[in-house]
């Protein structure tokens, strides 16, 4: 049973691994990520106390637009006795341009941080969306997929949120303060 348990958390990391190396492809930020498995070995050591490792960071000046600004950032999150889990968050994205080549976009539209939470009878959703007003958040769900949108010309975010569950999203409710929203559905209850 012990032997079964290391097997696993060293499979859960060797894939948090995988995901840092995947990150130090990108040209703007693969510097800042280069070296980011000592976080992984950090995160091993956290998870029996619970914790975050959190890193983010601003890009100003971009190629030909001295005005623009892009943000990027990870969170390695662990729990007692769960495993490490990687979140990446910004306005920066990777797209294939031909073979083996990738092209850096900087998009308009942030990626909030979300923390989805799978309650006895209810999903918690928390998301980080500074400088936004509470009127311009925008949620709409289809299926298992929950869509936040939220800001104005200065900040937007935008993402799609994937439920652990099924929901009565009628029953949702929000409260915004301070750039943190929370979101609370009620679990539809399972037929036996």
């Amino acid at each position: 049973m012990i032997k079964k348990h290391k097997f696993e958390k060293k499979k859960q990391t060797d894939q948090a691994r995988e995901q840092l190396k995947a990150l130090e492809d990108l040209p703007l930020v693969g510097g800042f990520v280069k070296g980011l498995e000592k976080f992984i070995d950090i995160a091993e050591k956290v998870e029996e106390a619970g914790g975050e490792i959190r890193k983010e960071g601003e890009i100003k000046g971009l190629g030909s637009r001295p005005e623009a600004k892009g943000i990027y950032g990870f969170s390695i999150r662990t729990g007692i006795g769960g495993k490490p889990s990687l979140q990446t968050f910004g306005n920066i994205k990777t797209a294939k341009k031909k073979a083996g080549e990738k092209e850096v976009r900087l998009e308009e539209t942030r990626e909030p941080m979300v923390d989805v939470f799978d309650e006895k009878d209810h999903i918690l959703i928390i998301a980080e969306l500074p400088g936004v007003s509470e009127d311009s958040i925008i949620l709409d769900i289809k299926g298992d997929i929950l869509t936040l949108e939220a800001g104005d010309e200065k900040r937007k975010y935008s993402k799609e949120i994937l439920l652990p569950a099924k929901v009565d999203f009628g029953s949702k409710e929000e409260s915004f303060k301070n750039g943190i929203l929370e979101v609370k559905i009620k679990k539809l209850k399972r037929e036996t």
